[in-house]
């Protein structure tokens, strides 16, 4: 385990609950990238991946409680479409 991928993940981690909230009430996909979302996705299913096949440690919670976060948002921005969608 480092030091520093444990820092790294807590302060993406502590950045993701801000974005769902503003995300969530403003009810708006604007400013938001529904690619970069997917692609961070991505990045963590790597570093889960990674936890599991070579480095088993207590920090592929620390992934796994990211993603989810991420997951979160991508379903509000889905909910956000629907919801701009059915205004127009």
């Amino acid at each position: 385990m480092s030091i520093f991928e444990v820092i790294m993940l807590l302060c993406f981690g502590a950045a993701w609950p801000f974005s769902i909230y503003k995300s969530y009430k403003s009810r708006q996909i604007g400013g938001k990238s529904l690619i970069f979302l997917y692609i961070v996705v991505v990045g963590y299913a790597a570093g889960i991946t990674h936890k599991i096949l070579y480095n088993h440690d207590i920090v592929i919670y620390l992934y796994i409680f990211n993603c989810l976060m991420v997951l979160t948002d991508i379903l509000v921005y889905y909910r956000n479409v629907a919801l701009e969608t059915k205004g127009n």
